[in-house]
């Protein structure tokens, strides 16, 4: 297995390099290091090489890591979001991501009311037909910005996308697409994060516009589990 501090390396020449392609800037496309099933030993090696964004998906799984690593450390929560785990998530996560129904929002409104806390949020697109793929259809989109912005204690940064996965990268180019597109229709102040790409894809995803890169295998190699 490499190490993380060799993996890193390649991941920013990758980056560097789909970002010239386009001419983009390199250091406005931000690495999430997706920690799910990673030993703490190798995410305190990414802390130690600059990285300090971390995307888990599982608030059991998350819990230790987050009592372990230093306070500047920012967790994103990525995975498929129970309501009833709403509560545990705010001020805990700088960023919940996946959110994609009403009733999450009221939930995750309700405990950051209660915690006096502002909670940032992307809403989830469902870019891909695949049932096990989350996300607000772009129909519902619409709807669902405007109830976040009725809500005064969440906070929208934006969007996130999970497009089927393929062998072919550039088949995503047009899901990646569609994202970019919700993501515009966004006010300018709400445009922060456009979170798609990974490991396998993330030349299509600087290409078509993703200012965030979740990459887990690519920097920490095979997961435990």
């Amino acid at each position: 297995m490499a190490s993380v501090r060799e993996s890193l390396l390649i991941l920013q020449d990758r980056i560097a390099q789909a970002a010239t392609r386009t001419q983009r800037d390199p250091s406005e496309i931000q690495l999430l290091a997706v920690t799910k099933g990673v030993q703490i030993d190798r995410i305190a090696e990414a802390y130690a090489l600059g990285l300090r964004d971390f995307g888990e998906n599982y608030w059991q799984e998350s819990k230790a890591k987050l009592e372990q690593m230093p306070s500047d450390s920012r967790w994103h929560f990525i995975g498929r979001l129970q309501t009833n785990k709403a509560k545990y998530l705010i001020g805990r996560f700088h960023w919940v991501c996946s959110v994609e129904s009403l009733r999450q929002l009221q939930e995750l409104q309700l405990w950051a009311s209660k915690l006096e806390h502002i909670q940032s949020i992307l809403i989830q697109i469902k870019v891909s037909e695949e049932p096990s793929k989350g996300g607000a259809t772009v129909e519902v989109f619409d709807r669902l910005i405007d109830s976040a912005r009725a809500m005064p204690n969440l906070k929208i940064g934006g969007v996130m996308a999970i497009p089927a996965y393929t062998d072919d990268p550039e088949a995503v180019r047009p899901a990646f697409a569609m994202a970019r597109q919700t993501f515009e229709r966004l006010h300018r102040t709400e445009r922060i994060t456009l979170s798609m790409g990974m490991s396998h894809d993330l030349e299509a995803a600087i290409t078509e516009g993703a200012t965030q890169i979740r990459i887990g295998t690519a920097l920490f190699g095979p997961r435990d589990r």
